[in-house]
């Protein structure tokens, strides 16, 4: 794990590094970064609106031949829509640069256990990523009362995800299911998911309200902090994790995922995380930004 140490005058987070130095706000850290993986959500933009400095501080990294890939938790739109989104938000994106959750856990298991079936809780452009791959999905028990116990045939394993059409039915088949021994997959543990505004109510809470009611852990996890996503996206830029560095708003998910990989880290406080946050932490991320502009200053 990479240390931090900071020098007085510096800005909190762009202190000395063990790969380098920082003489000052100003000055540069050199560090052998070759790429770097960018969080979406509260990183880059916002619900529809590029952050301040995101699109001048990626542009100008690719300028200075550095590799770039993003990563989401959020299993709500296939990778192309994605990097449809961000070229239309002024940084070009190919479907190839990015990865999300849903993406993940369907690779996974079309490599490892093909022959599960899976009842989902989430939204239909999760069921279509994972069909992609091969996959079986189970479909919702329509003849049975969702509020009488439901007799989960047929399904192998429980997957929980982002799902803003949650409903009664399908956190009742998903809890017979789990009682009955399902397996326990999720896509991603987010509580909250940042929208302008505020957040609203991510995969972590019905996650959470299952583990309560079952008793059970899920085995499983995709998305960040998962080795799963991390090895993926380490294999798709071609760099071991000691050059790559990952930046993100979420100390539990995006900068737990990096350290625990061995990557340079930098969290930014664009999204959820404080600076009161980052102070309380026993290993805290290598660097704080308030703007994505600012990583072309460690001139890596």
């Amino acid at each position: 794990m990479h240390e931090t140490s900071h020098v007085a005058g510096s800005r909190f987070g762009l202190g000395a590094h063990k790969c380098g130095s920082f003489f000052g706000e100003n000055s540069a850290v050199s560090c052998p970064i070759d790429a770097f993986i960018f969080d979406l959500d509260g990183t880059v933009y916002l619900g529809d609106a590029v952050l301040p400095g995101a699109a001048e501080g990626i542009a100008e990294l690719r300028r200075n031949g550095k590799r770039t890939l993003f990563v989401s938790n959020k299993p709500l739109e296939p990778r192309d829509a994605y990097a449809r989104k961000l070229t239309r938000l002024g940084i070009p994106t190919s479907p190839e640069d990015v990865i999300t959750s849903g993406y993940v856990l369907g690779y996974h298991l079309a490599h490892t256990e093909p022959h599960l079936r899976l009842y989902v809780v989430g939204e239909d452009n999760l069921l279509n990523e994972l069909r992609s791959h091969g996959l079986t999905i189970v479909p919702e028990f329509m003849d049975q009362d969702p509020m009488q116990v439901i007799a989960p045939e047929g399904i192998d394993a429980v997957v929980i995800a982002f799902d803003r059409t949650l409903d009664y039915r399908k956190l009742n088949t998903a809890y017979q299911a789990l009682v009955r021994g399902a397996r326990f997959f999720a896509t991603n543990p987010d509580k909250t998911c940042p929208m302008p505004g505020g957040a609203i109510p991510d995969a972590g809470a019905t996650i959470a309200a299952l583990e309560h009611m079952t008793g059970r852990k899920v085995e499983l996890l995709a998305g960040k902090p998962s080795k799963l996503m991390i090895d993926v996206a380490l294999h798709r830029l071609g760099v071991p994790p000691e050059r790559a560095l990952l930046v993100g708003d979420r100390l539990e998910t995006d900068i737990t995922m990096g350290q625990r990989a061995g990557m340079f880290t930098a969290v930014a406080l664009t999204g959820v995380s404080k600076r009161d946050d980052v102070q309380k932490m026993s290993s805290p991320p290598d660097f704080v930004i308030e703007s994505l502009k600012e990583l072309v200053d460690l001139h890596c």
